[in-house]
């Protein structure tokens, strides 16, 4: 039998391929799980009622763009947030961000590009499913490093012609999964003038946005709005995983211009699932409360004292500025994470198995990925035994 050779050379995927490094391995004390980015704070106190008055909806087929009401929700709260006026058929409900990252490559990249292979950019470390979706439309991948040295963003200015010319998509997360830097409205401006000049989409993964310290992020729809850009130029992904604790929904949203909603919309009805009502009504709730938000955020910015006060002093230590993630320097990725597993049970993900080598060189090889998920008093015991570990007691 065969089998595409598209995918033939992808890796494990970093879960999986975390377990084949650490389960074989005793833990070192009692398991501490700081790997994955699944929020740990309470979910809103009205999902439960409004499920239960709502399970009649699992018995009917569910609208695929979303209800009016969610739609009207979605672009009530784009209204609040960036002060951007959307309408119904600018926004399109999904099954969380990886869904629309996924499909709307897959709807909107053209086969060939100036009659030749169209390229894909996406910043390296990246949210995976980047690659995929490349890969999946017969397009070139280009990761592009996004160091301390780039301020933890790609530099996609800095490619050649050739390559820009060629690119039909770039990818870009911000605030970034795994290092929590955040794209000024500069960048962003920069981006899409970038985007003009060489006649690509830029596919905005926004789904941290409403975790940070002090000043909310830029959002590209307001800054696209601001410089007068041609709206079909960004799309804009949010969840309500990250914002709202509630992964486990699978909902979420894509937000452009008219013409790449209307073929995303297309694509879906032919192959997609639409969310059930009851996950729309839920969704349509939490994204006309804002107070759920503000008291997880809260939470967070605590804890992003306490890393700060454990790490303090700490060689090579940045604090992130927004998302929940630590990008911490290490020699080696595997071996601090296998050490750690080994010696205080504390599990934290390499950070090359969030990149990809190129030119014989992975950009997260020498980092760890800390989550910040956990509640507080177990966030603080597992970045101290974290930092006695691999740092030395007390620096």
């Amino acid at each position: 039998m065969a089998f595409p050779e598209r995918f033939s050379n992808l890796p494990e995927y970093a879960f999986p391929r975390l377990r084949t490094l650490l389960d074989s391995h005793p833990s070192g004390g009692v398991p501490i799980a700081m790997t994955i980015g699944e929020p740990r704070h309470p979910m809103p106190d009205f999902v439960g009622p409004i499920l239960a008055e709502n399970l009649g909806g699992f018995s009917i087929y569910p609208p695929n763009d979303g209800t009016p009401e969610l739609l009207a929700a979605i672009s009530g709260w784009v209204k609040r947030r960036y002060d951007v006026a959307l309408q119904p058929n600018q926004i399109m409900a999904l099954n969380g961000t990886r869904e629309g990252l996924f499909n709307a490559a897959i709807a909107l990249c053209p086969e060939t590009k100036g009659g030749k292979r169209p390229v894909v950019l996406m910043p390296n470390p990246f949210y995976q499913v980047y690659a995929v979706a490349a890969l999946a439309i017969g397009a070139e991948p280009v990761y592009v490093p996004a160091t301390a040295a780039t301020g933890f963003l790609p530099d996609y200015a800095s490619l050649p012609r050739d390559i820009l010319d060629r690119t039909a998509i770039a990818y870009l997360c911000s605030p970034a999964n795994p290092q929590g830097a955040v794209a000024s409205a500069d960048y962003w401006a920069d981006l899409l003038a970038l985007a003009e000049k060489h006649d690509f989409q830029i596919f905005a993964d926004e789904c941290y946005a409403e975790i940070y310290r002090s000043s909310p992020p830029p959002g590209i729809l307001s800054v696209a709005q601001a410089t007068g850009t041609d709206p079909e130029r960004a799309l804009s992904f949010h969840s309500l995983s990250k914002r709202s604790n509630l992964p486990g929904l699978r909902s979420g949203f894509v937000a452009g211009g008219v013409q790449s909603i209307t073929r995303i919309r297309q694509l879906r009805a032919f192959a997609g699932a639409p969310l059930p009502l009851p996950i729309q009504k839920v969704s349509e709730a939490a994204w006309n409360d804002e107070a759920h938000v503000q008291a997880s955020r809260a939470l967070y910015v605590e804890k992003f004292a306490l890393a700060d006060q454990i790490f303090s002093g700490m060689q090579g230590y940045q604090p992130p500025q927004a998302g929940f993630f630590l990008w911490l320097p290490v020699q080696d990725g595997e071996e601090a994470a296998l050490r750690l597993w080994q010696e205080t049970g504390v599990r934290v993900l390499p950070g090359a198995y969030l990149s990809r080598d190129v030119a014989g060189e992975n950009p997260g090889a020498g980092y760890i990925r800390v989550a910040l998920v956990a509640p507080k008093e177990e966030t603080q015991r597992g970045l101290t035994l974290l930092r006695d570990c691999l740092y030395g007691q007390g620096r």
